[in-house]
């Protein structure tokens, strides 16, 4: 009976070695196709402006009197279009505002969600929760949260945000 069990246990494992690297050659294939794919590269675009529309927003939403220039300087950074263009050409009346204000707010996204994006024609939208902690100077700091909307367009220089407002009680 030993001799038997010899005769085909060569055999055998001929076989499951041969399917084994079928197996192996299938799995490594599909892996390639898949992180080739056309969906990885959206995945990867829908998380490149989830990022951007998160920290877009919270630097909208956070400013220091103290440091007006600088958080225009940010705000320009981060836009394009009509939005890009309304702090350009407001700017310094802007700045007196936001200094005579004498009020410090620093924002932070809680949760944000991609509900628009075509990648070909360079167009997304993004929503999310901001908490926003408001300090006037010598007053007690407020904390709010409120939700925004915005979108975003592609440029030679990445995606940028080209529109934001308020998402109102009731509204999406």
């Amino acid at each position: 009976m030993g001799t038997g069990v010899r005769r085909w246990a060569l055999p055998v494992a001929a076989v499951l070695a041969v399917l084994a690297a079928g197996y192996a050659v299938w799995a490594g294939v599909s892996w390639w196709g898949a992180s080739s794919s056309d969906s990885v590269a959206y995945a990867r675009e829908r998380d490149e402006v989830l990022r951007v529309g998160q920290v877009g927003i919270a630097n909208f939403t956070t400013l220091d009197y103290r440091e007006v220039d600088r958080d225009l300087d940010r705000w320009l950074d981060t836009s394009t279009g009509a939005l890009r263009s309304e702090i350009e050409s407001d700017r310094a009346v802007r700045a007196k505002q936001l200094a005579d204000a004498r009020t410090v707010t620093e924002s932070r996204v809680l949760d944000a969600a991609v509900t628009e994006l075509d990648d070909r024609a360079g167009r997304a939208r993004v929503i999310a929760v901001v908490e926003t902690s408001v300090m006037p100077e010598g007053g007690q700091s407020v904390k709010k949260v409120d939700r925004y909307q915005t979108e975003l367009t592609r440029t030679d220089a990445g995606w940028k945000l080209s529109a934001l407002g308020p998402v109102r009680a009731g509204g999406a």
